[in-house]
């Protein structure tokens, strides 16, 4: 009789995989002003490193999840994590930009494999309501802590190595992991594996691909421009066509009548609130720290430790409390901190205002994202059934890549327009090539103040410097109204459609991931 490996073994090995991805979200973007210096990348080109990852992840993770419900998750774990920490590696050695996008485009497919994998074998691995609870707390906690450690490693490695140690360092990580999951994770394979769905298959792919793609291009096309409409409307007839062909398909690779059930649709809808929260305030706050109070990316990261350990407790408090008081008042509670935070910072937002004050902020929403992320994520699951584990999974972290674009796009918009209109009232009289830099970001406008300063014109010099200051706080303080606003719309809509608790005899349509035992482990009764 074979022993089956230890639950904790497992998780652990599983959260390592979804750290490494995770961490791969804000490790890599602190590189890009040194990709400017050492590479040559263009603004366009640096954009593409970012969105290359992005793009390739969002239009495979349906794919990928569908795949490991028919193969086998454990396998598709173990490719993805050896595609990514190999384009990693690869990437290091790049000497063109083309190059690095390319690695990182390869970098995206090996995420999209791992990352629903991660998910879906947790819950299969941990049956009971309270130990899926747990095990997705610390999921969510995991991927909190990822995301705010990523400046710290990054900033580290840029300071003692070059710019290719932070793609090097991803791969041997890689490589550990692959050695924890291949020894500690039991296979998940459904007994009776269904006909792949081509049809579902490419167009999931090409309605998350062109969506998210359409969203990346929309601050800079316009968001009414042709394009961008032309985008969204082919992304409304793809999506389209996926819905009518699964309801038709025999063996669909997603069953869309669980949107129907609220314990998956509104708490899919509250996970992509809360990433479009959390992207935005990557977004506005790293800005913050790096050009208003000039700390390094090291420095940065170091300072924006209060929300990764508030993330963390509130994940894992999260979904304990949900199955305690229910998940719609955690989440709906959740929601409400997020939107508290924004308006708390649009309110008194300064250069000079303490660090204290700051971090407190930073604790509430920390708090409100993990009350709010891992319980829904913890509800998305309880609703699939235990054969489309990897596909619900993938859906879960859709919401999360699409919310968080969205995010970023949004907010940097709104952002961006503002800090425009208000820099031209402001700023003195300049040459047209100085005036368009300072336009590109508050960072490059600094950067013209000192420039200014260098040439003997320090009376210029600080008049934009100050202008600069004046326009980024306008565009931070009303980028945090239209959050807040999104943050209260999502407790609104959690309060409304949420159910408080799962049905206590799930149909047969929708039963708990748990309810089928697809591990070595003996089934847990749900509790």
């Amino acid at each position: 009789m074979t022993r089956a490996p230890s639950k904790p073994l497992v998780l652990v090995a599983l959260l390592a995989a979804s750290f490494v991805i995770n961490l791969d979200t804000t490790l890599v973007n602190v590189a890009l002003p040194t990709l400017i210096r050492e590479l040559g990348t263009s603004t366009a080109q640096l954009q593409w490193v970012v969105d290359a990852y992005n793009l390739v992840f969002a239009a495979l993770l349906l794919t990928s999840g569908s795949l490991s419900d028919r193969f086998g998750r454990k396998g598709m774990l173990l490719a993805g994590l050896l595609v990514f920490g190999l384009a990693s590696f690869t990437g290091g050695y790049a000497d063109t930009p083309a190059e690095l996008i390319a690695a990182r485009a390869v970098m995206g497919l090996g995420a999209a494999m791992t990352f629903p994998a991660t998910l879906s074998l947790l819950t299969g691995v941990f049956t009971s309501r309270k130990e899926r609870a747990l095990s997705i707390g610390l999921w969510g906690a995991t991927a909190g802590m990822a995301i705010a450690l990523g400046p710290i490693a990054g900033g580290f490695l840029l300071k003692h190595y070059s710019w290719s140690s932070i793609f090097y360092a991803l791969g041997p990580v890689s490589l550990a992991v692959i050695v924890l999951v291949a020894v500690f994770v039991p296979r998940s394979q459904n007994p009776l594996p269904h006909r792949l769905d081509l049809p579902g298959l490419v167009l999931s792919g090409g309605f998350m691909g062109l969506l998210v793609y359409t969203i990346i291009e929309a601050p800079d096309r316009g968001w009414a421009s042709p394009a961008s409409l032309a985008g969204f409307a082919g992304a409304v007839l793809l999506l389209i066509a996926f819905i009518v062909g699964e309801r038709r398909a025999e063996e669909p690779m997603l069953d869309v009548r669980l949107f129907k059930d609220m314990r998956f649709s509104a708490a899919s809808a509250s996970v992509t609130i809360a990433f479009f929260t959390l992207f935005g305030f990557i977004f506005l706050m790293t800005q913050f720290f790096q050009f208003v109070r000039t700390y390094s990316p090291l420095s940065t990261g170091v300072h924006l430790l209060p929300v990764a350990v508030s993330v963390a407790v509130g994940s894992t408090l999260g979904t304990r409390l949900a199955v305690r008081a229910g998940t719609k008042a955690v989440v709906t509670a959740g929601l409400a901190l997020q939107a508290a935070f924004y308006f708390w910072v649009a309110s008194d937002i300064s250069p000079t205002l303490g660090y204290g004050v700051i971090a407190a902020q930073m604790v509430v929403y920390g708090l409100g994202m993990g009350l709010t992320s891992a319980p829904a994520t913890e509800s998305i699951m309880g609703a699939v059934a235990a054969d489309q584990a990897g596909v619900g999974s993938a859906v879960n972290d859709s919401t999360r890549l699409l919310g968080g674009t969205l995010g970023v796009a949004v907010i940097g918009s709104v952002y961006a327009s503002l800090y425009g209109a208000r820099l031209d009232t402001a700023l003195p009289a300049l040459p047209a090539a100085l005036t368009d830099l300072a336009h590109q970001s508050v960072g490059a406008a600094f950067g013209v103040s000192g420039q200014l300063a260098a040439d003997g014109r320090p009376a210029v010099a600080e008049a934009v410097r100050q202008a600069a200051t004046s326009a980024f706080d306008h565009g931070l303080s009303v980028g945090c109204v239209v959050a807040g606003v999104v943050a209260v719309a999502g407790a609104l809509l959690a309060a409304v459609f949420l159910p408080a608790q799962p049905p206590q005899q799930p149909g047969p349509a929708h039963r708990p991931a748990g309810s089928a035992d697809t591990t070595n482990y003996r089934k847990d009764p749900v509790s």
